[in-house]
């Protein structure tokens, strides 16, 4: 009845508009977690976040959309709880196979939009990731402040698809935030930082996808990444290699998805390389459907720093 509300109203206040409304959607998931490195090495894992999404779309096809994102969860891996949000807002324009995004919005290689950066990931908290042994800068939307706008344009014809990202930080003093005359906080200083990102990205006939994004930063230099992704039967794949500027060697993953039943799938996932001294992270993972958008998952796994890793809990969305 709200959505019916907010999309009414939006229709009567703007001229020219064919389609307008708000969607409320988001996510949540809590367990156990465990991780050797931390001084409470097992903690209550939970998270919820709430993504509030503008849409609108003129007369001509033209789609309009902005969203802000509420988030609640544990800090520094402690008991301690708390909120954040709404954040800083992120837009998007997009007509035929042209999308722009503006603001508080992923970059090229956080987005996917090209390579399964993050693969897929061990655990109900996704503790282990394919780019758990790679130094690319990818940055992304969240609920709470972002350094800097972030423009980003990707444009599809057919199975091909290229996007192009950029983001400059501007240079920051320590200084004081005042509320009034009284001070409430201390704004920390910010380095000055330019990031461009390239990605280029294509299906083959058979679902194969392959890409590739090079980054160019001030403070990281140069760093690229290729990708393959697909599924083949019941089994889904990543493969991916990178390298850059701040890395000693080339990082490597692959990450699988073998789903044993309609409801049931084992994931594993394995990535080396690096910077010197870096083990490799590895780990097993499972995930079952319950129904009605509810999941149970968990697994075990090892960072890049040799410490053992484990989660087990319930994600659902809403």
């Amino acid at each position: 009845m709200k959505k019916i509300l907010f999309a009414s109203t939006a229709l009567v206040a703007t001229a020219g508009v064919a389609a307008a409304e708000i969607t409320i959607g988001g996510s949540a998931r809590f367990g156990l977690a465990y991780n050797e490195a931390e001084t409470n090495e097992t903690r209550i894992e939970q998270r919820m976040r709430v993504n509030i999404t503008g849409i609108a779309e003129t007369d001509a096809g033209v789609k309009l959309e902005a969203r802000f994102r509420l988030e609640a969860n544990e800090d520094d891996h402690e008991n301690s709880i708390s909120g954040r949000g709404p954040g800083a807002a992120g837009f998007a324009v997009s007509y035929g196979g042209l999308r722009v995004d503006v603001g508080n919005v992923s970059n090229v290689l956080d987005s996917g939009d090209q390579v399964d950066y993050f693969g897929y990931g061990i655990g109900f908290t996704s503790f282990l990731e394919a780019n758990s042994n790679f130094n690319g800068p990818a940055t992304g939307f969240g609920a709470g402040s972002a350094p800097a706008t972030t423009i980003k344009v990707r444009y599809t014809v057919g199975d091909f698809s290229a996007s192009l990202s950029y983001k400059e930080t501007r240079e920051q003093d320590l200084g004081l935030i005042e509320d009034g005359e009284n001070i409430v906080g201390v704004s920390l200083p910010v380095a000055a930082d330019e990031e461009w990102q390239l990605g280029l990205g294509y299906t083959l006939a058979n679902g194969m996808a392959i890409g590739a994004v090079y980054s160019d930063t001030d403070s990281a230099g140069d760093y690229w990444v290729l990708g393959l992704n697909g599924t083949a039967g019941a089994v889904g794949y990543t493969v991916m290699v990178g390298d850059g500027d701040n890395q000693d060697d080339v990082s490597v993953s692959a990450s699988i998805n073998y789903e044993v039943s309609s409801a049931t799938s084992i994931r594993a996932l394995v990535a080396d390389g690096g910077v010197t001294g870096a083990d490799t992270a590895y780990g097993l993972g499972f995930r079952h459907g319950l129904g009605g958008g509810v999941t149970l998952a968990g697994g075990v796994g090892s960072d890049s720093s040799g410490n053992t890793l484990a989660d087990l809990g319930v994600s659902f969305s809403f």
